[in-house]
């Protein structure tokens, strides 16, 4: 297993979410992927995708307006 880190702060919606997918891509089941966003709307994004995609959302927390999001992929 692997984990990969994504910096997407400053980026607006939906980029932080497009750059993880892209990001994805490049992994194998069970890698983890940690996005790091400054995009409030990226908390729900990352909610929703996880919920119709066969990755796991395994974290989604907010620390002084910096959103961290970890993925697993499927």
């Amino acid at each position: 297993m692997s984990l990969l880190e994504l910096d997407t702060r400053g980026m607006r919606c939906p980029l932080p979410l497009l750059k993880a997918k892209k990001a994805l891509t490049g992994l194998v089941s069970g890698d983890q992927l940690k996005v790091f966003a400054t995009d409030q709307g990226s908390v729900r994004d990352f909610k929703v995708f996880a919920e119709h995609s066969s990755h796991s959302l395994l974290s989604s927390v907010e620390e002084d307006g910096l959103y961290i999001h970890v993925l697993e992929k499927a």
